[in-house]
């Protein structure tokens, strides 16, 4: 208790501790960037995943210590351009690698140029979060899929193929691995970021079941998912988030 008061009194040690973790999203996703080029997309998933815990850290650090800022606004949004839309946008693109390879599109020197569609998610991931820093009404809920939940949908990828490897569930791998699918995924998912859908948050102003129902069903959805199915659950539950958001603000309208 002592130490954390001597961080709260220390206005620049104060101001500077969420940015630091900030900095340490930024630093997973240029891991993934380097793992994916290096056809470890597995790995690079994961790295995505640490940038998502230091991504939520950093925020609840600066509530925490009251040490928000400007320069913390800005600097998460570029860091997330980063970690959640360059990343998975190159683990998608070597995906669509794979899924081109021997295919009779054209290539140039082993580069599909068709694969160039994952680079939706990071153009319309840094369009998303430059909306989310000019748009005041998005304090306690989301307007568009958040930057994190779509880069998880698509990292999660690698490590369900992955796991149905292991589970000898080879449609799933055929189905993730046609081109046609990552396509419409890509397309799909990058229109979602920008679109004016409600979707709910998760900061919790306080814990009662009334006023979080659906916060508390969602978590509850998925630790059960995590633990039956493993990651398989992952895209599951970018996919229930979408749809519990929209019964929620149904709910509320009528």
């Amino acid at each position: 208790m002592i130490y954390f008061n001597l961080f709260k009194n220390n206005q620049v040690l104060r101001k500077n501790i969420p940015n630091s973790v900030t900095l340490l999203n930024l630093l997973s996703g240029c891991i993934s960037i380097t793992l994916a080029f290096n056809d470890n997309l597995v790995l690079a998933s994961l790295f995505i995943g640490i940038a998502a815990v230091f991504d939520f850290l950093d925020g609840m650090l600066a509530r925490l210590l009251n040490a928000r800022s400007p320069l913390g606004l800005q600097l998460d949004s570029l860091s997330d351009v980063v970690s959640f839309g360059v990343a998975p946008g190159i683990i998608v693109f070597q995906l669509m690698q794979i899924s081109l390879n021997h295919s009779s599109f054209f290539n140039w020197n082993g580069i599909y140029p068709a694969s160039a569609i994952a680079f939706l998610i990071p153009l319309f991931s840094a369009l998303r979060l430059a909306k989310f820093n000019i748009d005041d009404r998005q304090t306690n809920s989301f307007i568009g899929l958040p930057t994190p939940a779509n880069a998880i949908f698509f990292a999660s990828f690698p490590l369900v193929l992955m796991q149905a490897e292991k589970d000898n569930q080879f449609w799933i791998i055929d189905f993730l691995q046609q081109y046609p699918t990552l396509l419409f995924l890509t397309v799909a998912f990058s229109a979602l970021l920008i679109s004016p859908l409600p979707l709910m948050a998760f900061k919790f102003k306080n814990y009662h079941l009334n006023n979080n129902l659906n916060r508390y069903i969602f978590l509850s959805f998925v630790v059960v998912l995590i633990l039956t199915i493993r990651f398989y659950a992952l895209p599951l539950i970018i996919i229930f988030y979408i749809i519990i958001s929209q019964v929620k603000f149904k709910t509320i309208n009528k």
